[in-house]
């Protein structure tokens, strides 16, 4: 874990409802990070964030006549990781966030420790789709979306990705997939040649960050 995930956080709340942001600061200050601002429109936000200097923002897209959507090129331009808490759970709305250079989406129906971890991950540089979000989003579209530069996987290079993130060794891979230890080493090479990682150590580490935004595979054998 990075090291920053250790240690306090200084985190900045866009959201026009108080009783949200009661909710939030609440919920951060228990986890021992420090709610460092807080504004209900873009205006505000504005205003506060030179004086906060905050490590993330969370913000809520829908802010009175307002879109969450217009704070995002300021805080890309202040280099600001941004943390979308939304109650709007529609593909096309993810995307776009997503696109529009977001660090993270998750929504307002998850439990707080699904926040917890998002910001866990968007403190140490990872970008964070949950576990409601994806299952909105297709593989392809998730792919697309935390890996935008690199090519798509085939179905059974996820699936081999999704063991490996398990801890599975080649060889319960192989009779997981019905396939030889040799098959398994194969498409790990071929994944290796896809992805800009240097060795089956990183594969593993990158398979276990992707693995959380993956929906189930049925690992079917090859026929």
């Amino acid at each position: 874990m990075n090291e920053q995930t250790n240690r306090s956080a200084r985190i900045f709340l866009l959201d026009d409802h108080p009783a949200v942001l009661e909710g939030l600061s609440l919920l951060l200050t228990q986890e021992q990070h420090v709610v460092c601002g807080e504004a209900s429109c873009l205006a505000e936000m504005h205003e506060r964030l030179d004086a906060c200097m905050p490590d993330v923002v969370v913000l809520d897209l829908t802010l009175c006549e307002e879109s969450g959507l217009d704070a995002l090129p300021e805080l890309l331009r202040r280099g600001i990781p941004a943390l979308v808490y939304s109650m709007h759970e529609d593909s096309s709305t993810i995307k776009r966030v997503l696109e529009r250079g977001a660090s993270g989406y998750i929504t307002k129906r998850e439990a707080s420790i699904v926040l917890l971890d998002a910001l866990r991950c968007v403190l140490a540089g990872e970008r964070y789709i949950s576990p409601r979000t994806t299952a909105n989003l297709d593989d392809h579209d998730i792919f697309a979306q935390m890996h935008p530069q690199t090519p798509t996987l085939s179905e059974r290079e996820n699936q081999i990705i999704a063991l490996l993130a398990k801890g599975y060794p080649n060889v319960e891979i192989a009779a997981t997939l019905g396939v030889s230890v040799r098959t398994v080493e194969t498409y790990c090479a071929r994944i290796l040649a896809k992805l800009p990682l240097d060795g089956m150590k990183s594969l593993r580490k990158y398979a276990i960050q992707i693995h959380r935004t993956m929906p189930p595979h049925s690992f079917q054998p090859l026929t």
